[in-house]
């Protein structure tokens, strides 16, 4: 695991305090002058100055860092710069460099799992997309360990398999929603989870989901398990509000909006099957735990 932190401690740093030695020394200033400027020791302004610390070629070729360097030299070495704020200059431009800029592309190739998000990963906005879908994956796998840990799941899981789903806070789609590739199957009455969330893999349980939230609900999360009177009744009396739909539909959002319209605060949507569509339950609730703790209860 490698923190942004990281990048800037171990490649940042180094990096632009040897340029910064070496364009002060190239000033006239002694060893002493230096070390005093920028804190440090004469024995690494030494190493800094004659280029036995290790840098990192992307920071010394970018033009801001060079042109930030020449212009701190200039004002430290000619006195019309004060060291606070040569230091509030290079805060500056690193909070600009992390920002999906080029200390996120060197933290994404450095830790390749990164790949993907393109550099759009800014480490200091906690409402960013990668915080944002790496909070629901988290959130998603804690619902799954209830699932899987919870004796008699499998009995509620229905002959197409269940799906345990989050979406993300402004979900729009299906790309928004992650759940469980290949759904959650009955395995010898256990309930086997196949592989890890991903997004954008649950088509019908995302679409219930997607559907209650377009017409009012706040729900972030829902789980279908199979349908009996029982399981609807028990959900009730522990003060669920379920609301009933037609199982033969073609558009879902007409028939969610229409049992959502008679009940906007049901927590339960359900339908009882048709010709050829078994019957299903879904539960909705604000997380993926939520829901996994619904279904815990029912067994």
């Amino acid at each position: 695991m490698r923190f942004a932190e990281e990048i800037v401690v171990e490649e940042f740093l180094p990096t632009v305090r040897s340029m910064l030695a070496e364009e002060l020394r190239d000033r006239g200033l002694t060893q002493s002058e230096v070390a005093d400027l920028l804190g440090i020791s004469q024995s690494a302004v030494s190493k800094y100055a004659n280029g036995e610390v290790e840098r990192n070629e992307r920071i010394l070729g970018d033009d801001r860092v060079r042109n930030l360097v020449a212009r701190l030299g200039e004002g430290l070495a000619e006195g019309t710069m004060s060291r606070v704020e040569a230091l509030v200059e290079i805060e500056i431009l690193i909070r600009r460099l992390e920002n999906r800029d080029l200390v996120a592309e060197i933290h994404e190739t450095e830790m390749p799992e990164l790949a993907g998000h393109g550099g759009d990963f800014n480490v200091h906005d906690p409402e960013g997309d990668l915080r944002t879908t790496e909070r629901v994956r988290s959130s998603l796998r804690r619902g799954l360990t209830i699932v899987e840990s919870s004796s008699g799941f499998a009995s509620l899981i229905p002959a197409v398999g269940s799906n345990l789903c989050e979406c993300t806070p402004d979900a729009d789609g299906i790309d928004d929603v992650a759940g469980v590739p290949g759904r959650i199957f009955d395995v010898k009455g256990q309930a086997t989870i196949p592989s890890e969330p991903e997004f954008g893999v649950s088509e019908h349980v995302a679409s219930i989901l997607l559907a209650a939230r377009r017409h009012g609900s706040d729900a972030r999360a829902a789980l279908n398990v199979r349908y009996s009177p029982d399981i609807v009744a028990a959900l009730e009396e522990s003060g669920h509000a379920t609301a009933e739909f037609e199982a033969e539909y073609d558009d879902v959002d007409a028939v969610v909006g229409a049992a959502l319209a008679e009940l906007p605060d049901a927590t339960v949507l359900y339908h009882t099957g048709g010709y050829g569509v078994e019957p299903i339950v879904y539960l909705l609730g604000d997380d993926a735990e939520a829901v996994a703790e619904m279904a815990r209860d029912l067994v």
